[in-house]
């Protein structure tokens, strides 16, 4: 029977977060599992929306042997802590090590994110798979998931033999690309191939919101990533649009094909390269001022749905903290009716909460403790909760939460916030469900977000709206202070002036 090894190390670091992520962050993640060993890996992530549920479900429909390791997953915020990575990495290799003393291993199978940077490795995924590569050696194949935020590397495509990003962000084809990725490592692993490797860096980059996949221009690379993928020969023609938050000469675009010849990933690699060239100006997309967000969706009168609000700069899927202020200061300064805010993540605030009691009325210096710039506010404390509740939407479907003690109060008439313990990124509507708001009959709902919102807010917004407040993922990256970019990579789509 063939045995394939199964184990997962996510996490997307911003060089420039307030706060670094550690083991705690591992052990406690909002809205994914926390840290699983062997004994508990597959059974836990089975039933889950991961890219480790896709490639269990499809490597028990061959009726091959899995070999748990274990898995972590952390939200993203600064680099992950010496002890952090070490604890983890080692975990997955003693596992590994412990599953060859009971015979052969024929393939690896990794959940990775790809935008990883730790204390001492910034290219982190680099790292694990160098690592995993020294124990089973050169024989036995290695597949990994990537998520398409990937500062893709060299290191990366020479430690495994193939990687395959997700098609979609919002990332709702997670399992989807762990089934492909475990599908591509059964082939290796009962053939014997190995598919040929092109390693392509692109030399501009582009901010988060223009990588939507929803929308042009992503949308049309991502089909005709698609159609270049159906050429004969090639195995997997991978694009990640990069992470442009790590401070490390791998940040970026990149592609890797991987095709039966040389000459088949190269033709496929260069011309979705030329495609991506070609679109280069449409990725730079604008965004409104929290200010100007706020005065359009009040002047939203349809009724067709929600005005959503996404509050790109603290979005803590990209290293946020969650805890910023400035949308909804500006939602109570313009006097919002029929508002809701989620998550505001302080642990702080929600303990005063649940000390004072549902009906109760108290002042909070609520959130800031990422930036200092908290909001004194008087709040009715509506309604309260464990902050334990399933996810439903498209991209997180099944995953567990639990964001510890929850609140939602009432901080000015018509403005209400959902205050929670740990962060999370408000990519699902059971965000502002488990305290009882139901998104669709909202007038406005502001989201802690930059994009992964869209997959289940957008079909009930009656129109998005994209602002910029003070937080750290910045919409416009080339703001910030890098010191170890590679030389010419361009930090602005469109803007050839802006070179490293």
């Amino acid at each position: 029977m063939t045995r394939i090894a199964i184990g997962g190390f996510q996490h997307e670091s911003h060089s420039f977060a307030p706060r670094p992520t550690g083991w705690a962050e591992f052990v406690k993640p909002g809205g994914f599992p926390p840290v699983q060993h062997a004994a508990t890996l597959v059974d836990t992530l089975r039933p889950t929306g991961v890219p480790s549920a896709g490639a269990i479900a499809a490597a028990e429909g061959e009726g091959v042997e899995l070999v748990p390791l274990a898995w972590a997953f952390a939200n993203p915020a600064g680099p992950v802590t010496r002890e952090a990575f070490e604890r983890i990495s080692a975990l997955i290799v003693a596992a590994l090590s412990d599953a060859l003393d009971d015979g052969p291993i024929d393939g690896v199978y990794l959940e990775l994110h790809g935008a990883m940077v730790s204390d001492d490795f910034p290219d982190a995924e680099g790292e694990v798979l160098r690592r995993v590569r020294a124990v089973v050696g050169p024989g036995v194949p290695i597949a990994a998931s990537l998520d398409p935020h990937a500062n893709k590397t060299a290191a990366m495509v020479a430690f495994s033999d193939v990687l395959v990003p997700y098609r979609t962000y919002p990332h709702v084809d997670m399992k989807q690309v762990g089934a492909q990725a475990m599908r591509l490592l059964l082939r290796m692993a009962r053939d014997g191939s190995r598919p040929a490797k092109v390693f392509r860096e692109l030399d501009y980059w582009t901010p988060l919101p223009g990588q939507c996949t929803m929308v042009a221009p992503m949308q049309d690379v991502m089909a005709e990533r698609a159609r270049l993928n159906e050429a004969a020969g090639v195995w997997e023609l991978g694009f990640c649009f990069g992470f442009p938050y790590a401070d490390f000469p791998g940040c970026g675009m990149a592609i890797a094909s991987y095709a039966d010849t040389p000459d088949q990933a190269a033709q496929a690699a260069e011309a979705l390269a030329a495609f991506i060239a070609a679109k280069e100006t449409e990725f730079a997309l604008g965004v409104a001022t929290a200010s100007e967000g706020v005065t359009r969706a009040m002047a939203k009168r349809d009724g067709t749905g929600p005005v959503i609000l996404a509050d790109t700069q603290d979005n803590p899927g990209g290293g946020g903290h969650g805890d910023t202020t400035g949308l909804l200061a500006e939602l109570i300064r313009q006097d919002a009716q029929g508002a809701v805010l989620a998550p505001m993540n302080d642990a702080d605030a929600a303990a005063a909460c649940h000390a004072a009691g549902e009906g109760a009325e108290i002042m909070l210096d609520l959130g800031g403790k990422s930036d200092g710039a908290a909001l004194r506010v008087t709040a009715r404390v509506e309604k309260l909760s464990d902050g334990r509740f399933t996810l439903s939407g498209p991209m997180g479907g099944g995953n567990p939460a639990n964001l510890g003690p929850s609140a939602l109060i009432r901080v000015a008439p018509g403005v209400r916030v959902v205050v929670v313990s740990r962060k999370m990124q408000a990519h699902d509507q059971e965000i502002f469900r488990f305290l009882g708001i139901e998104p669709a009959e909202q007038k406005i709902v502001a989201v802690k977000s930059s994009v992964h919102f869209r997959a289940h807010f957008q079909p009930i917004a009656s129109e998005v709206i994209v602002v910029t407040a003070p937080g750290p993922v910045v919409a416009d990256p080339a703001v910030l202070p890098f010191t170890n970019l590679r030389p010419g990579l361009r930090l602005r789509p469109g803007d050839n002036q802006r070179t490293v």
